[in-house]
């Protein structure tokens, strides 16, 4: 068996946002080629690489695109995954597969999944519009979520009581218990095409009150250790399930009782995983490298505890970004600014995160806390 390794292809990636951006960046190391599709002409990736402009739902522009790479992978799921298609009937490398981001596109098609894999998750059932979410109050409070193109906390309302039916989507979507949680956890895993399956330890997130993304998380997440291990069997199952090549994100509630259920998945890098760059032997990145080029799967234990915080535009800033705090938070040891190279800022739009390390679990708490209040995006 021949093990040597030559970076003779294009790598395609269909998203030329921080994911891309951070992607490329481990790439480097390989000596990857890339070329990137975005449809904002100043997305974080176009100074980057070879980058083209044009729109990811689109099938000609997609199809363009794929026939001048060899292997082709996405950062966001909201993309022509007809063209996917054809392209890997015309021998393009496509992962992870199209049949895969298809599935997850939908999240009513995500929870029937569930339910026929029995992998554990909330009940719900299925709903057209809002006269059904109206019909189904006696399963309230649940959350309403939209069928298809939500994206960081878009596309989700909790609905507690009748006062709040009004907030119901009038679109194709689902309803959904709602959960009393304890935590929410994360765990990431990475199939490659031989088969081999390896997963991060779970991370432990904590989602900002309005918006409803990911504010800040930590890692290892303070769980059981059986909350861990089925956590781990869990998202191990899904990808095998899925039959899947690549990086998965698997978001999971653990409950008051010590149950774990499934809430969403995502078949690529994560905002769950940044902090793995500074604080794992691998990073999710370069498991995403290594699963789709087929390589041999890195090492995923932590080697240090740490942190993640989310850099979001402040509220009533928009303009040029101007990081307030900046030189306060980079001269403590353990932390990592990673900006994102948006050059405007808008209220909670992602321009950055910050990753933090410390062996000692009670400073790395105090210098988290120290950066979320330091670091601030305004213009």
């Amino acid at each position: 068996m021949d093990s040597s390794f030559q970076s003779d292809f294009k790598l395609g990636i269909l998203g030329g946002g921080q994911l891309g951006r951070m992607l490329i960046q481990s790439g480097i190391d390989y000596n990857i080629p890339f070329s990137v599709l975005d449809p904002d002409a100043h997305a974080p990736c176009s100074t980057l690489v070879e980058f083209h402009h044009g729109k990811l739902t689109d099938f000609d522009t997609v199809m363009k695109f794929g026939l001048s790479c060899d292997i082709i992978t996405i950062e966001i799921e909201n993309v022509n995954t007809a063209a996917l298609k054809e392209l890997a009937k015309q021998g393009k490398k496509v992962y992870p597969q199209p049949d895969v981001i298809e599935l997850i596109q939908d999240k009513r098609s995500q929870k029937i999944f569930y339910r026929d894999c029995d992998i554990p998750t909330a009940e719900f059932i299925l709903v057209e519009n809002s006269n059904d979410v109206r019909k189904g109050e006696d399963y309230l409070p649940a959350v309403n979520k939209l069928g298809r193109e939500g994206y960081d906390g878009r596309g989700v309302q909790i609905l507690r009581s009748r006062a709040d039916l009004d907030k119901a989507f009038d679109a194709p979507g689902l309803l959904e218990k709602l959960i009393d949680f304890d935590k929410e956890i994360s765990v990431i895993v990475a199939r490659n095409a031989h088969g081999d399956i390896k997963s991060f330890p779970p991370v432990e997130m904590v989602f900002h009150p309005e918006q409803n993304l990911v504010e800040y998380l930590f890692a290892p997440a303070e769980i059981s250790k059986k909350v861990e291990s089925d956590a781990d069997q869990i998202a191990r199952k899904i990808i095998q399930e899925l039959n899947m090549v690549g990086l998965l994100a698997v978001e999971m509630f653990v409950t008051r009782d010590g149950y774990v259920l499934v809430n969403e998945i995502a078949p690529r890098p994560h905002n769950s995983g940044h902090q793995t760059i500074e604080a794992n032997v691998t990073s999710q990145y370069e498991q995403h490298l290594r699963a789709i080029l087929g390589l041999p799967l890195g090492h995923t234990s932590l080697i240090l505890p740490s942190a993640m915080v989310n850099l979001l535009g402040e509220p009533g800033y928009t303009g040029p970004a101007v990081y307030r705090g900046f030189e306060e938070v980079v001269k403590l040891p353990g932390v990592h600014v990673h900006l994102y190279g948006k050059q405007i800022t808008k209220p909670f739009r992602k321009m950055g995160h910050v990753t933090i390390v410390d062996a000692d679990v009670t400073a790395l708490k105090q210098k988290t806390n120290f950066v979320k209040q330091t670091l601030k995006v305004i213009s």
